[in-house]
């Protein structure tokens, strides 16, 4: 997986209503969702200041902006290990995100390549990864919340290690889907000349790529060990399987 582990706070940018509006949807992932919704042109007319924009469409720039702050989230890995104010960090930070994150940039994803079929740069087949990628990630993260997470924060059991091994084993699969999309956007790098729409999916795929990353850093590395070494431990004679004890 191409991605980066976030370890210290980074302060979010600067939201302005003078900023372009075409900035926005580049710098702000998710941006691109609420100025559909608000029908205001990111793309072709996108470099006019959000103020502009509001104002010819009769909105309140200031609930605008408040709209879009919203989406600045924290890319801080948690200091807290307790099992389970992190399962609740893993399901709102992650988990609610990326159900969010999917849908906006499969549609995105369609559109470029629908727009810019001719142009030889484009990620031919992105939106059906994207697809692909939000199934197995809905599915993987309903089992999460239907079956282990509860199993794990009422303290485990013995047979445990069971559906974590099936987890870490999806969470090789993700990776492994993470790396065909750095390697069809050539790790969210955008050609000279790419439209505004094209610039935020990557930037939004950026961001997709390094939540993921973190959220399987925290359960592979931090949550799930916490369970793991717990049968081995209480074995006795060192053997989780002779059931000695």
């Amino acid at each position: 997986m191409n991605a980066r582990l976030e370890s210290t706070a980074s302060a979010p940018a600067a939201l302005s209503a003078d900023q372009q509006i075409g900035q926005i949807a580049v710098q702000l992932p998710g941006a691109t969702a609420v100025f559909r919704r608000l029908k205001l042109d990111f793309c072709c007319g996108g470099q006019v200041p959000l103020a502009t924009a509001a104002a010819e469409k009769g909105l309140d720039v200031n609930g605008v902006l408040a709209e879009l702050a919203a989406l600045q989230r924290p890319s801080a890995l948690p200091g807290v290990e307790e099992p389970g104010a992190l399962i609740d960090h893993i399901l709102t930070r992650y988990h609610d995100v990326h159900r969010v994150q999917l849908p906006e940039l499969i549609r995105m994803a369609h559109r470029v390549e629908a727009v810019h079929r001719a142009n030889p740069d484009v990620p031919a087949g992105l939106g059906d990864l994207l697809e692909e990628i939000q199934q197995e990630l809905l599915s993987h993260m309903q089992k999460e919340e239907a079956i282990l997470f509860p199993m794990l924060k009422s303290g485990g059991n013995p047979f445990v290690g069971q559906p974590i091994g099936m987890m870490r084993a999806e969470h090789t699969d993700h990776g492994a889907a993470l790396d065909q999309l750095n390697a069809l956007t050539h790790d969210a790098t955008p050609p000279a000349g790419a439209c505004n729409t094209w610039r935020a999916l990557y930037a939004g795929i950026a961001q997709f790529g390094d939540d993921l990353v973190n959220h399987i850093h925290l359960e592979n590395n931090v949550l799930f060990p916490q369970f793991e070494a717990a049968p081995a431990a209480a074995a006795g004679c060192g053997s989780s399987g002779c059931g000695c004890s």
